[in-house]
């Protein structure tokens, strides 16, 4: 991609919105940089965004301040086992004269917060999954499209936790990434005891982009340049993991896609407009942990995912592809 001086400038000038967007984000979620800038890039990739944590590590606060400094209109629904389908997509109501009249479900908007969605039936789950990947709703017959931009911010608790309900294969592939919160360290939370807001003084997230920049700062992130040699080392990994003794259930093509796309996002934060062989590393932890099933060797030799991935990025060495535009 050839950019003008004009383009670079225009640019320069969104990027450092996305900076002031994840600097009001710490505002409120303090000491978690890394997991930010990470949800920041894989929402203007245009992905969705799963949290799996325990309760209490700020992940539905970081979501609400995203939608705040995005000028995204925000949903929040806690999924419980009582949540139905309807509630999320909506449903028909008769009217008089025999006709009926749609009542939108809670995901009709620009960010959809799914609390706890691990709580809830996988019937409902499901709901999701054509909502996630086409941004469109069909109820009865009628397929309506969703306001632009939409994202999709899950949480869910670690899947030890009772009462919880696995995310089949085919709804985890939805998701652009995968993160933890965590722990903050004893120093920021230190910070944030001296920085607690009471329920009547919430953290003041102010605005810094419009829902219609989003849109055209994704329209950018999609024209960051990959050469070839960038597209054979994604393709590789995504091969390496298919044919991984270690790994039973290899990378989507849907997953090679979202590792390209993050890799783009991540280039273009980073003020560059051709991406890196770095820009994919950076991201395939986040990409391809939840997408992968670990062979029966890999449980004997008692290697998680994090272990699986790095004999993955060490197979396939960046060093062989050229980094140049």
């Amino acid at each position: 991609m050839i950019i003008t001086r004009k383009g670079a400038y225009f640019m320069n000038k969104n990027i450092l919105k996305l900076e002031s967007v994840v600097n009001e984000v710490k505002k409120a979620v303090i000491g978690k940089d890394e997991v930010i800038e990470l949800v920041m890039a894989a929402i203007i990739a245009g992905g969705h965004i799963l949290l799996e944590d325990i309760p209490g590590v700020g992940k539905t606060t970081m979501a609400m301040s995203f939608s705040k400094a995005m000028e995204l209109y925000a949903k929040r629904m806690q999924f419980t086992p009582d949540v139905l389908p309807t509630d999320v997509v909506g449903y028909n109501m008769p009217t008089e004269g025999g006709k009926f009249e749609y009542v939108p479900g809670a995901v009709v908007c620009n960010l959809f917060l799914a609390d706890e969605i691990n709580r809830t039936s996988p019937k409902t789950q499901s709901a999701l999954l054509e909502v996630m990947e086409e941004g469109k709703i069909s109820v009865d017959g009628v397929t309506r499209v969703l306001p632009k931009p939409f994202v999709v911010i899950a949480t869910q608790n670690p899947t030890g936790s009772i009462g919880t309900h696995l995310l089949p294969d085919s709804q985890l592939d939805r998701f652009m990434i995968k993160l933890s919160v965590g722990y903050p360290d004893i120093e920021s939370e230190i910070t944030m005891l001296k920085n607690k807001k009471s329920e009547e003084n919430e953290y003041e997230i102010q605005q810094v982009i419009s829902k219609d920049e989003l849109v055209k700062i994704r329209e950018e992130v999609t024209a960051v340049h990959m050469s070839d040699e960038v597209l054979m080392y994604i393709t590789q990994l995504s091969n390496a993991s298919r044919n991984s003794e270690y790994i039973k259930l290899g990378l989507s093509p849907r997953g090679t896609i979202a590792l390209a796309s993050m890799a783009q996002a991540m280039a273009y934060y980073h003020n560059r407009d051709y991406v890196l062989p770095e820009d994919v590393r950076v991201v395939f932890p986040y990409v391809v942990g939840h997408r992968i099933v670990p062979s029966a060797k890999a449980k004997v030799n008692n290697m998680s995912i994090e272990d699986i991935i790095k004999v993955l990025i060490d197979e396939v060495k960046s060093e062989e592809f050229s980094s140049e535009k």
